[in-house]
């Protein structure tokens, strides 16, 4: 009898460490086969529909994978939400916010949304395309953050939202512009800062919205856009590899 117990133990024993091993197997994610989450530089460095954002691997927002089931941390569709509201202040005199490409200046009746992300990044990543002056005096406001200097209206230069800048991480990187039906190269040389705005640092302009990349004139005329026209245009972006 005490052997038959003994044995009808060890069974239960084996039952029980088969199911967790099982019920693990289901419940363990195996993202890390698929390559979710893993380190890239490069889209080529992820594996099947997956793309390279923010350092690691991670689902395709327009392609509409689900490899990842949401890991990752990625800013997608719905999960990039608005920071605490900025009060506005008005500009002290008239010449100290910059209006020549039709920036709105702060004022003291209103408060603006921030921003400390952007949307997911893909390989094609839809944006507002807005007109900026990187020369000095333009409403590019001060030196570049990434190099320090000024840009002429004929270089192809952009600044990206707070999120997709990225703690400067994009700094002088290339990215690809599509839209209007043409496609434009340009480097990163600035944050558009979607945290903060309305002082002299910012020209006395609201925080940028979390989906824009400002571009200089000669990304526009790239673009095939005439000058009576430029100002905003929905485009889509990617990162160059």
């Amino acid at each position: 009898m005490r052997y038959d117990l003994l044995s009808r133990s060890s069974g239960r024993r084996w039952v029980l460490i088969v199911s967790c091993c099982v019920l693990m197997f289901f419940i363990t994610p195996i993202t890390s086969q698929k390559g979710c989450g893993n380190i890239c530089k490069t889209l080529n460095d992820c594996p099947g529909k997956l793309i390279c954002t923010s350092g690691k691997c991670r689902d395709d927002p327009d392609v509409g994978t689900h490899i990842c089931s949401g890991t990752g941390g990625g800013s997608g569709p719905g999960t990039c939400k608005p920071g605490r509201p900025l009060q506005g202040r008005n500009p002290p005199s008239k010449n100290a916010c910059n209006t020549d490409n039709g920036d709105e200046c702060c004022t003291s009746s209103k408060r603006y949304t921030t921003y400390d992300c952007s949307p997911a990044i893909s390989s094609t990543t839809p944006a507002t395309l807005t007109l900026n002056d990187f020369t000095q005096g333009g409403d590019g406001g001060g030196l570049s953050s990434c190099s320090g200097n000024y840009y002429s209206n004929t270089d192809k230069v952009v600044a990206l939202s707070t999120g997709w800048f990225e703690n400067g991480s994009r700094c002088l990187k290339k990215i690809r512009i599509n839209g209007n039906g043409n496609s434009s190269l340009a480097t990163v040389v600035d944050e558009c800062d979607s945290r903060h705005g309305c002082d002299a640092d910012h020209g006395y302009q609201p925080p940028c919205r979390n989906n824009i990349v400002d571009a200089s004139a000669a990304v526009w005329d790239a673009l095939g856009v005439s000058q009576d026209q430029q100002g905003e245009l929905s485009v889509t972006w990617s990162l160059v590899n």
